[in-house]
This record gives structure tokens, C-alpha cells and sequence, in this order.
């Protein structure tokens, strides 16, 4: 046999020629697969038209163009390109461009997609017939672009899992969605942003408008699982509703789940609702009522503010753990109330303080080493309007409504004690203008549970030490 001696440039052309040609003869395979899967996306619920199917020369991707699956309920999935890079069994990226769900009579769009990158997704192609598990969908990196959903829709009512909605017409627009290790039991981070609607029937809120600048969520886990659902931070900012039954803002909703660092909580920034404008939308015969309860709340402006901040702490030590909230509820020209929790508590063995945050009745089987719990209430106004108007409706003098609501406290001390007595008196004082703090200190006993306050109330009086004081 005789070999062929080739010049080192006769192979670097041969090799350059292979390296071209071999990734073409792989993804004319591919091709032939993207064709079958998309054929085969919604199984034998319809027809699936395809375009053109083409692979890449110098690149390992495969494309199909114009995909239209027309279902037997009349609805219409179109497609104008969907695209596989990389290795067809375990792709780098995956797009869909220019997605339109219309209903096959009327034309009209239901759903319509600028965009959709999954990076790193578990499959080329996800089937949406009973062939695909949840355990076989994992994307690494979600993004999509543009997104415009008739609130009408089934879609839209699958979205938003209410039945509120069922009846809802208007359409929502997304400008971006993101996300991050998306799985059947968990999402590590997701995002929506730049989001507005309109329509009617929008559940609680009625007819109106509602513009929301971003929703991130975090941490969320147990999504196979509802005893196990944990969310480890949540942030909303900039939700403007204008609607029938709620016309308002709200700056900065934040949840801190996560309670491995050793605090947590849930704040609300600059809730604003336009109290007046509600009424003005409210049914005539409802209206009186209403606008006495914004005038107490509002000292007669209309604009309610309220500002939260509900956040616990822990520290956990050798023999024992220590759990504390410093929280706040602010009703702006109206009422600010403190709560200051210190607890020192034992734990069953194996349970961390964290568990106390995230389940309630881990608490009840913690033993409690005293404590002390203190609540004050800053009267901002409330209490004296709620007396002007009590005296109002009952035909009277305030000093005549204030002295009736004297003797009331006098009397339930005489049923529930004397602690008790101190702070109805003290509320009088605030109604009253007689002072303008409330304070009320208690203690624990040095060791107690739950059951011990829960299971007969009538004798705490007994088993706490409470001091009541007005400035």
C-alpha cells in the first residue's frame, strides 16, 4: 500500500475542513430532533406548522422559523423563531422570539412575548403533555422581554391562581422578567419589573389602573411542598393603584424570612391611601360612615399614611437564647404605637430560635425565663377625634362623653382589676388631652410557657406584673 505524503498546509486545510464540517453533520441531527420535539410540544392536542428548520455553519445551534400550533380549542401559539445553542441534550442557551398566543377566530391577542432566553435549561424543547415531570424542569438563568397579557385570558387567570379574576377584563404589560435556578422545589431569585394594567373586575380593587416599578423575590423553597415553604426575602417598590375600591401608594414593601443571621421581619414604607377619592367612588349610601372614619384617621385631610416595621432578633447562647422585637406602627397624624419584646427562653433540644420566627408553635413549647414586654401608644390625634365623635353620635358633650367613658373604666377595673383600670384611665387621659404617651411595662414570671397566659385568661392579672404609666 502506498501512502500519500501531505504537505503541512494540505493538512491544516484538511483539518479546517473538518473542524467546518463536523459541528454541521452533528447539528443536521439536531435539526431533525428540534423539528420532531416541536411537532410533538403539545401531543395530540392539535396541529404544529413549521417553517424552516436550519442548523448553524461555524456555530453549535439549531433554529426553526415560523411555528404555528393551532389547538382544538380554537387558540393559536405562534412563533417566529426558536433557536438551541449548544449541545442538543444539555443546551447553553435557548431562545424564543416574537411569541403571539391569539384565539384562532377573533384574531385577538391574548398573550405576546417579545423574548425568551432560558439559560442552561434541563431540555431543548419542555412538552407541556404528561410526558414531562417536574423533576425534569431546571433552567439556570430566565429571561424574558416585553410581555403584554389579556387579564381575560385563561393564562392570566392561571398566572394569578384567583378566583377574584375570573371575571376580569383589561390587559397588563411586563417590561422584563428575570430569573435565577428556577426548579420544581425551588426559585433562587425572580424578578418582575416595570409592570402596569388596567381593566375591570380586578378582584377587591374594582375597576382602575395599577403601576408596580419591581417585585424581587429570593430564597424561596418548598415548592413541592406547602408544610415546607420558606421565602427568604421579598421586595416591592413603587405600587401605585388608582381603581374603585382602593386608590392609593405603596413606596417599599420589604419581608426578611431569612432568619439564619438573626433578624428578620417585615416592613412597609409610605403606604399612602387617598381616603377621600375612595369615597367619592364609594355608593352613595356608604359614604357618611366612611367619611367619619377618614376624618377620625385623617383629622379631616383625606390622605391616610401608615408606616410598619415588625422585625425580630435572636441570640443564642450556651444554655439559653434571648428573642427581641423592636416594632412600629405609625398612622401619620393619628396614633404611633411601640412594642419592645425581650424574651429569654430554653428550647427543646435541636431547635434554634430562627424556627421560632418561621413556625409559631415552636414557641409554645419553648420554656420562657421572664421577660419583658413594653407598649406605648404616642397619640397623635386619634384619641381626641374619637371623642368628638362619640359625643357627636350620642347627642352630648365631650366633657359629658369623656367623664361616661371614666366611670366604663372604673367599672371593668372592678371586674378585671386594677392594672386593667390603669390602662382604660390612661386612654381616657390621651381622649381627654391629658397626657399624650401611654406606657405599658409587663413582666413575666421567672418561668412559664405559652399555656400559662393562653390556657386562662382571666387570671393573668395575677401572674404578670404590669406597670401602666401616662406623660
Amino acid at each position: 500500500m502506498r501512502y500519500v505524503s501531505l504537505s503541512v498546509a494540505t493538512r491544516r486545510i484538511v483539518f479546517l475542513a473538518l473542524v467546518t464540517l463536523l459541528p454541521a453533520i452533528s447539528a443536521h441531527g439536531s435539526t431533525d430532533r428540534l423539528e420532531a420535539d416541536l411537532r410533538g410540544l403539545f401531543g395530540e392536542h392539535g396541529e404544529v406548522e413549521i417553517g424552516e428548520v436550519s442548523s448553524g455553519v461555524l456555530r453549535s445551534q439549531v433554529s426553526a422559523e415560523e411555528v404555528v400550533f393551532h389547538g382544538q380549542e380554537g387558540e393559536r401559539l405562534m412563533i417566529d423563531r426558536y433557536v438551541v445553542s449548544g449541545d442538543y441534550d444539555s443546551p447553553d442557551e435557548v431562545t424564543l422570539e416574537g411569541l403571539r398566543l391569539e384565539d384562532d377566530v377573533s384574531e385577538l391577542a391574548l398573550v405576546e412575548i417579545e423574548r425568551i432566553v432560558l439559560g442552561e435549561p434541563s431540555r431543548a424543547v419542555f412538552p407541556f403533555d404528561d410526558s414531562l415531570t417536574p423533576q425534569d424542569v431546571r433552567i439556570a438563568t430566565l429571561a424574558i422581554d416585553d410581555i403584554i397579557l389579556d387579564l381575560s385570558s385563561e393564562l392570566a387567570r392561571d398566572v394569578f391562581d384567583d378566583a377574584e379574576l375570573d371575571d376580569a377584563l383589561g390587559r397588563m404589560t411586563i417590561a422584563r422578567v428575570r430569573g435565577e435556578g428556577l426548579s420544581h422545589t425551588a426559585i433562587e431569585r425572580f424578578e418582575i419589573a416595570d409592570v402596569s394594567g388596567m381593566g375591570e373586575n380586578l378582584g377587591e380593587f374594582g375597576a382602575g389602573s395599577f403601576t408596580l416599578a419591581s417585585l424581587v423575590l429570593e430564597g424561596l423553597h418548598g415548592l413541592d411542598d406547602e408544610e415546607e415553604q420558606r421565602l427568604d426575602a421579598l421586595v416591592l417598590s413603587d405600587l401605585v393603584v388608582d381603581a374603585e375600591r382602593l386608590v392609593g401608594r405603596l413606596a417599599r414593601l420589604s419581608v426578611d424570612g431569612d432568619f439564619s443571621d438573626g433578624q428578620g421581619g417585615v416592613v412597609i414604607d409610605d403606604f399612602q391611601a387617598d381616603l377621600a377619592r375612595m369615597i367619592a367612588l364609594a355608593p352613595e349610601e356608604e359614604r357618611a360612615q366612611l367619611r367619619m372614619a377618614s376624618n377620625v384617621l385623617t383629622d379631616g385631610s383625606g390622605d391616610l399614611r401608615v408606616d410598619v416595621a415588625l422585625l425580630g432578633n435572636w441570640e443564642e447562647g450556651e444554655t439559653q437564647s434571648l428573642i427581641t422585637s423592636d416594632s412600629h406602627i405609625t398612622i401619620h397624624d393619628a396614633l404611633k404605637l411601640l412594642v419592645d419584646v425581650e424574651l429569654p427562653v430554653v428550647l427543646p433540644e435541636g431547635v434554634t430560635p430562627a424556627a421560632v420566627f418561621a413556625d409559631d408553635d415552636v414557641l409554645e413549647v419553648a420554656t420562657l425565663l421572664g421577660g419583658n414586654l413594653r407598649l406605648t401608644l404616642n397619640e397623635q390625634g386619634l384619641f381626641g377625634r374619637m371623642a368628638t365623635l362619640g359625643a357627636a353620635m350620642e347627642g352630648i358633650t365631650e366633657s359629658q362623653y369623656l367623664e361616661q367613658a371614666r366611670t366604663q373604666a372604673e367599672g371593668f377595673g372592678m371586674m378585671f382589676g386594677p392594672q386593667a383600670q390603669q390602662f382604660l384611665l390612661g386612654l381616657v387621659s390621651l381622649a381627654e388631652g391629658a397626657a399624650d404617651e401611654l406606657e405599658v411595662a409587663v413582666t413575666l414570671p421567672a418561668e412559664s410557657n405559652l399555656e400559662t397566659y393562653t390556657g386562662d385568661p382571666m387570671a393573668l392579672p395575677e401572674r404578670l406584673e404590669m406597670r401602666v404609666e401616662t406623660r
